[in-house]
């Protein structure tokens, strides 16, 4: 996985799935991809699945008009957010906690894959933030 950036959208996995975003005009592609980390049975949750959702993520906190850090490579992100008229749900809230969980468990490659980096810490923390502008600051 190309990666640049601890942030939700700093890789190529969560970019080429930001693109797709485009195709659609609710809440279905960022539903669907948090069903597929919820929903996989595996031992271990890949980390493609968990990249993709950490953009759903954010595009659920964008919504709700809580944008993480100002990025121009999201620019597009922000412009589908801008357009999109869809209200977040609680029940789609209750999908992100459950998708939040599984990303940080310890079953989750793209967490192990951090845990080996020098940068482990700070992922950790700024999932955290993440979690914070979606499910609120005391989820």
């Amino acid at each position: 996985m190309g990666t640049w950036a601890l942030d939700a959208f700093g890789n190529d996995y969560a970019m080429d799935w930001a693109q797709d975003l485009h195709e659609y005009k609710t809440l279905e592609l960022v539903e669907t991809t948090l069903d597929n980390v919820i929903d996989s049975q595996e031992a271990e949750l890949e980390a493609p699945f968990a990249a993709e959702a950490l953009a759903a993520l954010e595009v659920i906190a964008r919504l709700q008009g809580k944008p993480g850090e100002n990025d121009p490579a999201t620019a597009e992100v922000d412009e589908w957010v801008a357009a999109c008229k869809k209200k977040v749900t609680p029940p789609l809230l209750e999908k992100a906690r459950q998708a939040l969980d599984k990303i940080v468990a310890e079953s989750s490659e793209l967490r192990q894959l951090w845990q080996d980096s020098e940068h482990f810490t700070d992922w950790l923390a700024d999932v955290a933030a993440l979690r914070g502008r979606v499910l609120g600051q005391d989820a």
